[in-house]
């Protein structure tokens, strides 16, 4: 009984970005190792090592979990490199440009501290799959295997400055001169690179949130906090503002008057930009299922193909790399450019806006016209009997009916909370409000 529940606890630790839980308490030193062993010994061939990278973000339990990870790689035979606080993207960019046979990222994204994460990147630069995941756990519940002789761990040297010149040479015609920039790094990974890049393609770079302690990422400030930049860039007279998570593989913009531009904005003005200049593989983009109605008409209207996929941009990757397109992303800020690089990457997504831009101002170029958006999240027994709510997807099918053309309604359950997400995008906030309104009522009575 006691294997079987060992068993079922093993097969639910990865989520849609690797394993993330309270340091300490479920991400413990112990599971981290093991993790890495595990994962180490699937690239290791006799005779070759395998080489793996390891960064992390500003949190304090990342020291714990940086030292547990690279133990794990050497007892499994493998040379653990630690490249120290770098934002995500720079794991898949060092692997390809270094050859690593994997990367493993130490963060929790845009969790509070006390949470932290690990994700592992293949050899290709992009992250495992969810059948390789699955390897991986199942690899727990064995002895793990002895190598002939253990393994090193090491200090990788010029991690950051290999991750600077890449954006540098990727943005080298980008002239940033006269440029106001005010860059909120969520006292996270990007503390030190965002400010850096920014300064050496010529701008006037003003910094919030730079000074991490341990404790701080993402704490009021960063992408899911945007508040205090808004605020910042009101009373200042810096051009445009940019909020990157604490990994930094997120960024949402604000404008001079300190209007917050979305993850969706910012890709269709991304697509525009690319489409003419002959650089969007494809002619589409990848986008899921909360981008805004507004989107997809704006892209329509000019052209470019657009593919949807459920939330996770590990899911928009997959779709880009089946369609061998690159630009794909979220609302939420999850921009990705496979131009550069197989992940979000905040940063480079900040200066291909600024690309796109070229000297007009963020205040003044709207790609698409957002539709009003009304989301409420309806607390439900089990989240998973909407499959078989008759009721509920019937009246989703009229209200969607009745919107046809001009706006939709979307329901989906939670992937880790007992929740509905109701979420309507119509013509007027009014009509987005009565007509999630009913719904959320509807979702009650039937699910709740």
């Amino acid at each position: 009984m006691q294997a079987a529940a060992t068993s079922a606890a093993i097969r639910k630790l990865f989520g849609t970005d690797g394993v993330r839980g309270v340091a300490g308490d479920f991400l413990t030193a112990e599971l981290a190792l093991q993790l890495a062993r595990a994962a180490a010994a699937r690239v290791h061939s006799p005779g070759k090592p395998a080489r793996a990278l390891i960064i992390r973000d500003t949190r304090e339990s990342g020291e714990m979990l940086e030292a547990a990870v690279a133990a794990g790689i050497a007892a499994a035979g493998g040379e653990a490199l630690l490249g120290g606080i770098l934002p995500t993207p720079g794991a898949p960019l060092l692997i390809k440009r270094h050859g690593f046979d994997l990367g493993v990222v130490i963060s929790a994204s845009h969790n509070p501290y006390r949470d932290n994460g690990i994700k592992f990147f293949g050899g290709d630069g992009y992250k495992l799959s969810d059948a390789t995941e699955a390897e991986i756990e199942a690899a727990l519940e064995q002895p793990p295997a002895v190598p002939e002789h253990p393994g090193r761990v090491r200090e990788f040297h010029g991690a950051l400055e290999d991750y600077l010149r890449a954006l540098h040479e990727r943005f080298a015609g980008l002239d940033l001169s006269g440029r106001r920039v005010l860059l909120d790094c969520a006292n996270g990974a990007t503390f030190r690179a965002a400010p850096e890049i920014f300064r050496r393609l010529g701008a006037d770079v003003g910094v919030l949130a730079h000074e991490p302690d341990g404790r701080n990422i993402n704490l009021d400030c960063g992408s899911t906090h945007t508040r205090r930049l808004q605020i910042a860039m009101q009373a200042s007279e810096e051009d445009i503002g940019f909020a990157f998570d604490g990994d930094g593989d997120r960024v949402l913009a604000v404008d001079r008057n300190g209007v917050l531009v979305d993850g969706d904005e910012l890709i269709a003005l991304a697509a525009l930009h690319l489409r003419h200049a002959g650089r969007l593989p494809g002619g589409g983009v990848a986008v899921t299922v909360m981008t805004n109605y507004g989107f997809h008409t704006a892209m329509r209207e000019h052209g470019v193909e657009v593919a949807t996929t459920p939330v996770g941009d590990r899911y928009v990757l997959e779709e880009l790399r089946r369609r061998d397109w690159a630009l794909g992303g979220e609302q939420s800020g999850h921009i990705i450019d496979r131009n550069f690089v197989p992940s979000g990457d905040g940063i480079a997504a900040a200066l291909l806006t600024l690309e796109a831009l070229g000297t007009g101002d963020l205040a003044d170029r709207a790609a698409m016209e957002k539709l009003p958006q009304k989301l409420v999240n309806v607390r439900v027994a089990d989240r998973r009997a909407l499959e078989g709510a008759g009721a509920v997807h019937a009246a989703v099918a009229r209200e969607s009916s009745a919107l046809a053309g001009r706006g939709r309604v979307l329901l989906r359950p939670s992937g880790t909370e007992p929740v509905v997400r109701v979420m309507v995008e119509a013509p007027t906030v009014e009509e987005a409000e009565t007509v999630t309104a009913r719904l959320v009522a509807l979702v009650e009575s039937q699910l709740g």
